[in-house]
């Protein structure tokens, strides 16, 4: 047997893989619900509860959703020009230090100032993270892979010591965490009485401008015919190191808007536990999504609402959150399968 290319993949072969992934993922997720002794039904109407039943549950998903939006973005702009970061959780932490640097004292401005230089400082910043790597890459060759991810734990190594040295809060005690923002660094909430805040907004706005510039703009066609064939493309008269630079500083800052929409948003101040792993998160949403932008928006509310549901449907009826963990690898590894399946056919030699 051998993979032959599909050189145009019908409609249906774009859909049926894509919907036969979650099934079987509810499939895998349902036995295993089983072998915990519980009914699958039980377990799938409680999550649903959970991430949406009320007012404050779907807020709560959506303030979930917001940093899962920025990372899902910053995979996607990045795989689909075939660099391939792994390091959204480091540059999410370097947005949210730049963040905390600045929102804390460093400047003092009104809000209407001070807001978009903190977000315009955290793109930059996450930018200046992953520019090293890609140009690593595309000076020596490295591996992006392993350069990115090996920076994810050298960050957090760095944002310790800044939390235990430079940035801890002399009047905190307990958990390292960092001084409070400035009232005038704080992204307003969008309803009185929420948490729910305007990151969430800037998050569909990056969503639509992401999408704008992939289908519209000659940057996002470059990325395209980068991603497709490399050397193709620079024998088409592309400059590859130049848009494989542009892609890195759109990828980074996106990760870093996530880190400063949570500390401005949401957490008023920078812990080292500030993100439950949204850079990886992302990697998930972003294949979800099959890399279109306005997917990514879909695929990081449904992720958030398993997240939140699953801590919901735990209190309620004893089943181990940790289903959460599972069915996102599960609809991951099944995703990248109908992937497989939609741009290859199999024959049989």
């Amino acid at each position: 047997m051998r993979l032959e290319p599909i050189s145009a993949p019908t409609p249906a072969r774009r859909i049926v893989p894509p919907v036969l992934a979650l099934v079987a993922t509810l499939v895998v997720t349902s036995v295993l619900v089983m072998i915990a002794g519980r009914a699958p039904g039980d377990v799938l109407r409680q999550i649903v509860i959970g991430a949406v039943g009320s007012k404050f549950a779907l807020l709560e998903t959506l303030n979930r959703t917001t940093p899962l939006i920025f990372t899902g973005l910053a995979v996607a702009v990045a795989f689909r020009a075939k660099l391939w970061n792994i390091g959204a959780e480091a540059q999410l932490y370097a947005g949210a230090v730049i963040t905390v640097i600045l929102g804390t004292g460093a400047m003092s401005a009104p809000s209407f100032v001070m807001l978009p230089v903190l977000a315009v400082a955290a793109f930059i910043a996450g930018a200046l993270i992953l520019l090293g790597p890609v140009i690593l890459k595309t000076r020596l060759g490295v591996d992006e892979v392993v350069t990115t991810l090996l920076f994810n734990f050298i960050f957090l190594l760095f944002v310790s010591f800044l939390l235990e040295g430079p940035l801890k809060d002399p009047m905190g005690m307990g958990w390292p965490k960092s001084a409070r923002m400035l009232p005038e660094g704080r992204l307003p909430r969008i309803f009185d009485g929420v948490r729910l805040h305007w990151g969430f907004g800037v998050a569909l706005i990056a969503a639509l401008v992401i999408w704008v510039m992939d289908a519209k703009s000659t940057l996002g066609f470059e990325m395209r015919a980068v991603g497709q064939n490399r050397d193709a493309a620079r024998f088409a008269g592309i400059p590859v190191t130049s848009v494989m630079i542009k892609t890195a500083v759109i990828s980074g800052g996106l990760a870093a808007l996530a880190g400063f929409s949570e500390v401005s948003g949401l957490k008023g101040s920078l812990t080292l536990d500030l993100s439950p792993g949204f850079g990886y998160t992302g990697i998930v949403v972003a294949m979800l999504a099959l890399l279109h932008p306005l997917g990514v928006v879909v695929a990081a509310f449904f992720v958030a609402a398993i997240f939140v549901g699953a801590d919901s449907m735990s209190r309620a009826i004893g089943v181990p959150s940790y289903i959460a963990d599972i069915m996102l690898a599960s609809a991951l590894l099944f995703m990248v399968l109908a992937i497989l399946l939609t741009k290859f056919r199999v024959r049989r030699d």
